[in-house]
Order: structure tokens, then sequence, then C-alpha cells
């Protein structure tokens, strides 16, 4: 059966959402730098990552941090930010992609750094670049239904070792023009984290309503980005031609089903590329001034990206203004959730 699932929530409230930049800035200049030897081989032009995906620069972490400290941090500073202790945090989800091993799960590491009590429960959720709305939605639910008053939803990710091991393999003397293109989008990764704490709506007025959304399925196409350890391989037609056609099919069936975001004072994307953000603005007709743009400066930093761009634009918004967190991941799914400031 073809269509979307809908999610609406009332009594859930978002308190506080912010985000840890990693301090190192790498260049895409420096990318090409580093891949000079198979450019010149391929005969690929330099600057392809700003002119074709806009990305002039991404982050990575200084040595001695880890992705996982990164969400601590991130962590703390919302729970700072919205005036919850820790002791009151009922539950702990981290979203990350980024893991340096199978189990336990990022988690725990977060729950024993933030000194979060034994009654709050904590796991992985994992669906690319999807997993912190789906966590953000999974949270909400439980506050609803009373189970528990306070959650915090974390993400650290960390591109460096993945795009160096990519740099071995596309310098080597065996690479090929269509491995260049295979692996484009890993060039396009950064580094960052982002955190949420979001409670009950009736015990915070102030708060910034999460109203809900929809999601929908494209599993068909599981095969178009797969990505590990040892780097991520993409079908970029593919991923943008079904990508785009799974976004505005939920688009246009929510917009059936009572939803109207038309007009919104702001359009919070995943961030990806140039081509991705301008074929979603064209599709839809959103107006490109309401959608922030952070993959120049911080790439795509996996599910952290929707969240820290959130983060970023929560300095000018208003009580009152609408808010539409927008994303497609890996596999594919694409989830949009209204958020009413």
């Amino acid at each position: 059966m073809i269509g979307n699932a809908t999610f609406r929530h009332h009594n859930t409230a978002l308190l506080a959402v912010s985000s840890v930049e990693a301090p190192v800035v790498v260049k895409s200049s420096d990318f090409d730098t580093r891949l000079a030897p198979s450019l010149k081989r391929l005969r690929l032009s330099k600057r392809l990552l700003e002119r074709v995906a806009g990305v002039e620069e991404r982050r990575w972490w200084a040595e001695g941090t880890s992705f996982d400290d990164a969400a601590i941090e991130a962590g703390a500073k919302a729970l700072a930010e919205s005036g919850i202790e820790a002791s009151q945090v009922g539950l702990l989800i981290n979203t990350s992609v980024t893991r340096r091993n199978l189990e336990p799960s990022v988690a725990v590491k977060v729950h024993n750094g933030l000194g979060l009590p034994s009654s709050a429960m904590n796991f992985d959720v994992a669906n690319a670049c999807l997993g912190f709305v789906n966590g953000m939605t999974l949270a909400a639910n439980m506050i609803d239904s009373g189970q528990i008053k306070y959650a915090l939803i974390v993400a650290g990710e960390d591109a460096q070792a993945t795009q160096e091991t990519t740099f071995k393999r596309l310098n080597a003397e065996t690479s090929t023009r269509d491995d260049y293109l295979r692996e484009f989008a890993t060039l396009t990764l950064g580094s960052g984290a982002a955190a949420a704490v979001i409670g009950p709506a009736d015990m915070h007025p102030a708060g910034h309503r999460i109203l809900g959304g929809v999601s929908r399925a494209g599993t068909q196409h599981h095969e178009l980005c797969v990505g590990g350890p040892d780097g991520m391989f993409t079908d970029t037609k593919g991923l943008l031609d079904n990508g785009l056609k799974l976004v505005t099919d939920a688009w246009h069936e929510a917009h059936g089903d009572g939803w109207d975001w038309r007009a919104m004072d702001r359009y919070v994307t995943h961030q990806v590329s140039n081509s991705y953000t301008n074929a979603i603005i064209k599709a839809v007709n959103l107006v490109r001034s309401k959608v922030p743009m952070t993959f120049p400066k911080w790439g795509n930093v996996g599910p952290a990206s929707l969240p820290m761009t959130l983060a970023q634009e929560s300095q000018t918004l208003s009580t009152g203004d609408r808010v539409l967190c927008m994303g497609v991941g890996s596999g594919l799914n694409t989830t949009m959730m209204e958020i009413q400031w």
C-alpha cells in the first residue's frame, strides 16, 4: 500500500535546540590539493565541490575530540538552555550515524557523560540523515502518552576518518572517473553535533509546540546510497530523482490530509548540496529566502545537519512563526515535521 504515515502531537514542545561546531575548518580547495594526482590523471576539473555541490568548506574535530564527546557537549548545552536538570530526563536517544563499534550503543557513553539518572532510558536510533527527526517523533509520542516528561535527543558526527580513506582510494592508480563520481558525496560530508530537549507543552507555555507531520518510505531505492566506515557510495542522479519524487508525493498527500505548509515562515531542510536544495525548492514551490542553507560552510553533517541549522535559525525566529523541518535519508525515507515557534 502506498501513502504517508501521519503523526500529530498534542502536548509536546521543543524547549531548546543547540549545536556544537567542529573547530577545524577544511576548505574544498584543500580537498582538491589532496586529490590533485587523481584529478589530473582522470582529467577532472578542480573546484567541483564548490561549483557543483556548493560546499566551500566543512569542519573536522580537533585531535583528541571524538564525535560522542561532542554529542555530550551539545547535550549539556541544550539542557542548560532549556533549564531542565539532568536528573529530570527520562529518555536519551542518540541518532548519530557515526559509531566506533557495533555495541554497546553510543547512547550509553552520552548518558554516562551527562550524568543522567539510572531511570533514564537510553538507546540509539539509526535512520541515516533522518535519525534526529525520527528520535524527536519517538520522544514526543512518549511524552504525549505520559510515560516520560523530558527527553534529550543528540547526534554527533565525524567525517574525517571516512574522508581520509576516500582520499587514499581515489588517489590509487586503479581509480576511475566512475569511482570519483560514486564517492563524490563522501567529500561533501562534515563534522558537527546537535542536541534538543523536549517536554510537556502544558508545563512550558513558552516552548515551541511540535505539532506533528508525515513520513513516507521509498525503500525500493535502498541501494542508491550505501555508506560505511570505508566510504559512501552514491548513485547521485538516482538519489536526486527518486528522493525528489518521494518528497513531492509526501508533500501533496499531506496537504490532502489537513496540513498546509505552503506559507511557512521557515523551511529547515536537511543540508546536502545546491542541486538537492534547488530541486526541492522548485518542486514544491518554496520561497527561497525562507530556506536557510548551511551546507556551504558545514557540508552535510548527516542527522546533525537539520538540528544544527534549526539552532542557527532559532536566533531569528519569533513567537508564532511556523517552521517546517524537511529531510530525506538514504533508504529512501522522507519526514516533514511542523513546529510552531
